[in-house]
């Protein structure tokens, strides 16, 4: 509808522009014809005898000048009376400008109007003053009026004007058409995206993918929409293995949780008490048991949060000194292990609670895999802090798996731990701007590498 509107109206001030264009074209033709007319000179006699007889009835014989009977041949007096000219077409309606001309007969400005005949019938008017051929040059007090009628022109203006309108009316029924069918064609991506976007909102089915035609908006929109469907997929697949994982892990210390408490409880009923030895470690490991499942749930909590909802805001802090609280913490973890470090200033962009977290996670991965006695080596230098046990390693298969939620090589599923510090422990470094790797070191054992972007002085306060 818009399209066909603004082709009407550019449709319609076209036709009315090329109208009066030539109907002016038209009025000039006939203006020349009459100023021709105008230019010649009449016997004075012819005038004298116009002026005696003042017939008013048009008459089939010559007149003034010998003018052909389509023109319209008068003389007007300067008070009104008008007197036909033999071989006139018609008798036309004086006005007071044809008087005017009478009254003050001297040579001006030709000037054309539109009037009618006595009939009624449209005639293109020029008066001016008569010349003769001798005597006075310009005849007192009378004015010639020269006529030429306008039916025909008019017909053809109307049938211009009709022609026009026809043009016009299948332009715009044409331009509709097309409009609409473009209209339909180019919309006809955003009825599909529609559906889906409906289909999606029905369903929760997120596998739909919509086909990209071309390299338009709709095609970008459509690409999009994909994107956010693909993306929204993997979210709710790694919701649900997250889930599924979970339980997994939750199923096995509340199951051993659960025998322990109802050994107790059995005790309880039947009155046959635990020696205090059994009862002691049966305790112990009820401990335990909460302690791994409260450690537990912390890591399912924090691999909950969005990323912008790790630990809080950024600032400036030294991880020099977050890297000194981490190593007491591991020394009383791994009491009989030699813990070495040699830790240069430096200062990263990070949120302290939740970098000294990552950071006691890879030493607590050190010192659980450390044999009995042995050494970590731990250095801070250029912004890249070092962790090195001589442990039992990583198998070079197993490497691509260790930052996995949940992910457990199968030499270290019978020791504690639920599979999610490194994954904790990517993500907070991530989020930081950096980087780690763990790769196997020389000699034995495994190195973990840091790499946090920041300088080894603090910047200014104004830029903390």
């Amino acid at each position: 509808m818009l399209t066909a509107a603004a082709v009407a109206f550019a449709v319609a001030v076209v036709s009315v522009i090329c109208w009066f264009l030539v109907q002016g074209k038209l009025y000039d033709e006939i203006d020349s014809k009459l100023g021709s007319q105008a230019k010649g000179s009449i016997p004075s006699q012819s005038v004298t005898i116009t002026l005696n007889n003042c017939s008013q009835t048009p008459s089939s014989n010559s007149g003034l000048g010998d003018q052909p009977s389509v023109y319209y041949l008068q003389l007007v007096r300067s008070d009104g009376t008008v007197c036909l000219a033999t071989g006139s077409g018609g008798l036309m309606k004086a006005t007071s400008s044809d008087t005017k001309v009478a009254t003050n007969p001297v040579p001006r400005v030709e000037t054309y109007r539109n009037g009618t005949d006595s009939e009624g019938n449209p005639v293109r008017i020029i008066t001016v003053p008569i010349v003769t051929d001798h005597g006075p040059r310009i005849y007192p007090d009378t004015a010639l009026m020269i006529g030429y009628p306008l039916k025909d022109t008019q017909n053809t203006l109307n049938e211009l004007a009709l022609l026009l309108l026809g043009v016009s009316g299948i332009g715009v029924i044409g331009a509709g058409a097309a409009g609409l069918w473009i209209a339909r064609a180019g919309l006809k991506p955003v009825d599909r995206l529609t559906e889906a976007v409906e289909h999606v909102a029905r369903t929760e089915d997120l596998t739909l993918q919509i086909p990209v035609e071309g390299e338009d908006e709709i095609a970008r929109l459509s690409m999009s929409f994909n994107s956010m469907t693909a993306a929204l997929g993997e979210s709710r697949e790694r919701q649900a293995q997250l889930i599924a994982d979970a339980g997994h892990e939750l199923r096995t210390p509340l199951t051993s949780l659960r025998t322990n408490v109802e050994l107790l409880a059995r005790s309880e009923e039947t009155g046959r008490a635990i020696p205090p030895a059994d009862r002691k470690a049966l305790m112990a490991s009820v401990k335990a048991q909460m302690t791994e499942l409260a450690a537990l749930i912390g890591d399912l909590q924090e691999l909950s949060r969005p990323d912008a909802a790790i630990g809080g805001p950024l600032q400036v802090v030294a991880l020099h000194d977050i890297t000194a609280a981490a190593l007491e913490r591991a020394r009383l973890r791994g009491p009989e292990l030699t813990i070495t470090h040699t830790v240069a200033p430096w200062y990263v962009r990070a949120e302290p609670a939740a970098l000294e977290r990552a950071i006691v996670n890879v030493l607590d991965n050190a010192v659980k895999f450390s044999p009995p006695q042995g050494t970590i080596e731990v250095t801070l230098t250029d912004g890249e802090l070092t962790v090195r046990d001589h442990g039992s390693g990583i198998p070079p298969e197993d490497l691509p798996h260790v930052f996995e939620r949940f992910w457990r090589s199968p030499t270290a599923r019978s020791l504690p731990g639920s599979g999610l510090g490194l994954s904790i422990v990517a993500r907070t470094i991530q989020q930081s701007g950096g980087s780690i790797s763990l790769h196997e070191a020389p000699g034995g054992g495994t190195e973990a590498r840091i790499r946090i972007p920041g300088a080894p002085t603090p910047p200014p306060q104004e830029a903390l």
